[in-house]
């Protein structure tokens, strides 16, 4: 006896289901993933060539930064090649908080609070660069606890400074020195201020680097360490040129320290040798 015929369609359909049911026209087409656009994320312009670590995303673009540290802004959406394969770029969904909250520095964030009186007590820096990184790593905790950082232009004029500010046992001063190293100028100002009238009321401390830019992790920066300086080069200038950025302007060096800010992300990209002195002072100007 024959085998009962089957049938993939309907037995009584004579002409079977309609071939352009359905989304017809994608039949046979690759279909490009979606990829959010992380921090860090390396991709390539597949018609340029161009490719860079995400840096962020801004107003519908990403940016994009080269080896080189060259910035450059794309729109987001198709064009892009990760790991050699196109891909369409999206912008990243907001990632949810997972448990309490913290700060730059690892500390929990404050429950909210009205603004706080800044403190008479003061934590002195050499420069706007350290200000800057101090900010954007303790920031959130010296606004909590009222400390004000200011920044010296310099450590020669730190006696001058102290002299005006006239420290007291209410009015405390930190201060945070580059290169505080044994028989260094910057020890002997330090040891000077300490002896002076107002050494009871002035904590001086310090790191071991030439300038706080080498106190991010050169890691951070795609190296195992910071390049050595011939002496009689100026330091900054001479970091830039090894790197290969431009230098011959001042624009030049803020925008390569921008460069290094922007990779900084938490404490822990920082050297232990500035995190304790920083959390040093701030423990000695908040002291009752």
């Amino acid at each position: 006896m024959p085998a009962t015929p089957r049938f993939d369609h309907d037995p009584h359909d004579r002409y079977g289901s309609d071939v352009l049911a359905g989304d017809w026209k994608a039949r046979g087409r690759t279909t490009i993933p979606e990829v959010a656009a992380e921090r860090e994320l390396v991709v390539e312009l597949a018609e340029s060539g161009f490719c860079g670590a995400i840096l962020g995303v801004e107003q519908g673009n990403v940016v994009l930064e080269d080896r080189f540290g060259g910035r450059r802004l794309f729109p987001l959406g198709h064009g892009f090649l990760l790991d050699g394969r196109p891909v369409r770029l999206v912008a990243p969904k907001p990632k949810a908080p997972a448990g309490r909250l913290r700060t730059a520095s690892g500390s929990f964030v404050a429950e909210a609070a009205p603004a706080k009186v800044a403190l008479p007590s003061r934590i002195f820096v050499e420069g706007r660069h350290d200000a800057e990184l101090v900010e954007k790593i303790w920031g959130a905790d010296l606004r909590v606890e009222g400390v004000v950082v200011e920044y010296l232009e310099g450590v020669d004029v730190l006696a001058d400074t102290l002299a005006e500010f006239r420290p007291g046992p209410k009015r405390k001063v930190g201060v945070l020195v580059d290169h505080l190293v044994p028989g260094s100028k910057e020890q002997r100002i330090a040891d000077a201020v300490a002896r002076g009238p107002h050494g009871a009321h002035v904590l001086v401390v310090g790191h071991p680097y030439i300038d706080i830019w080498q106190a991010v992790k050169p890691q951070r920066l795609g190296v195992e360490a910071w390049p050595v300086i011939p002496r009689g080069t100026e330091w900054k200038h001479g970091i830039c040129a090894a790197f290969g950025w431009p230098h011959a302007e001042q624009a030049d060096i803020a925008r390569a320290w921008q460069h290094i800010l922007g990779r900084v992300r938490g404490y822990g990209d920082l050297e232990p040798a500035l995190l304790g002195r920083v959390e040093e002072l701030i423990d000695f100007v908040t002291a009752p």
